[in-house]
């Protein structure tokens, strides 16, 4: 039997497996068939937790979407994870370092209870995101249904397209975001982020994330957003994020900086998968 449990950062879900203490090979589970809400479990994402392989981590984080395909980063994963292991028993520190594939990312659970995760340096430069456009910009531009979409492109750990909207209620979330998935720009595919700013301190975000839909809440996608906006001189260092699940708050000193993501996390139930 192969135990789990299921958690959620602002309505973002996830199935945790702790694959230290017991064997889970994920390329042998149909992990969209338990990602089914109706027939599985039902998750956004599966995290697994596994043992280090640099020195100097605590353990190293893997990322599976809704339809199988592994992921570097998320944001509100990375704050499950953080309350996984301590749950669990299996660090008893509070602060530490935890590989991903794109790199160590480093976990603080603070004394609220809210965990507050260094997201890594963004990267701007298409050939980092990846993006299949020559030169960097600030902005790129493409056409969707006519009309014209400008977008910032950065990488966060995944890659994210992100654009500024008078209202995240009309914004085509559930049009240009599965569109942009095969489009030849985005060659590994993107997560669509839509802000609408309401001040230079908080905007209100939608994200539809590949391999997974629009979720209630995306860490790296609030990061994004707020990384995106900034560069345009259009919000200060630290902005509060509002999407459909609750709030995050974003920290972002400039380029070449590391972002900051702190929010809570929440065990919802936990359970035990029998093998048929």
């Amino acid at each position: 039997m192969l135990q789990f449990s299921k958690m959620h950062g602002l309505g973002n879900d996830f199935m945790v497996v702790d694959g230290i203490s017991q064997r889970f090979d994920a390329e042998k589970y149909d992990l969209a068939g338990l990602a089914n809400r109706t027939t599985g479990i039902g998750f956004d994402q599966l995290l697994l937790v596994e043992a280090p392989t640099q020195k100097g981590s605590a353990f190293k984080y893997r990322i599976f979407n809704a339809d199988g395909s592994e992921v570097s980063q998320c944001g509100n994963g990375a704050r499950c994870f953080a309350t996984f292991v301590k749950e669990r028993g299996l660090t008893d520190l509070n602060s530490f370092w935890v590989e991903t594939n794109t790199g160590r990312i480093h976990l603080s659970v603070l004394a609220d209870g809210q965990i507050r995760v260094n997201m890594g340096v963004p990267q701007f430069a298409p050939e980092q995101i990846p993006l299949a456009i020559e030169a960097e910009q600030t902005e790129y531009s493409l056409e969707f249904e006519g009309e014209t979409f400008r977008f910032s492109a950065l990488e966060i750990g995944n890659p994210h397209a992100v654009f500024a909207v008078d209202s995240v209620a009309r914004a085509p979330v559930d049009t240009l975001g599965p569109w942009l998935q095969s489009h030849e720009l985005f060659p590994d595919r993107v997560n669509a982020g839509f802000y609408e700013r309401l001040s230079d301190t908080e905007i209100n975000l939608r994200v539809f994330e590949r391999g997974v839909g629009e979720t209630r809440a995306c860490g790296s996608g609030a990061c994004a957003a707020v990384i995106a906006g900034q560069r345009l001189g259009l919000l200060s260092n630290q902005v509060k994020v509002n999407l459909a699940g609750g709030s995050l708050m974003v920290e972002y000193s400039g380029e070449g900086e590391p972002v900051y993501l702190t929010g809570p996390a929440s065990t919802v139930y936990r359970g035990k998968l029998v093998s048929k």
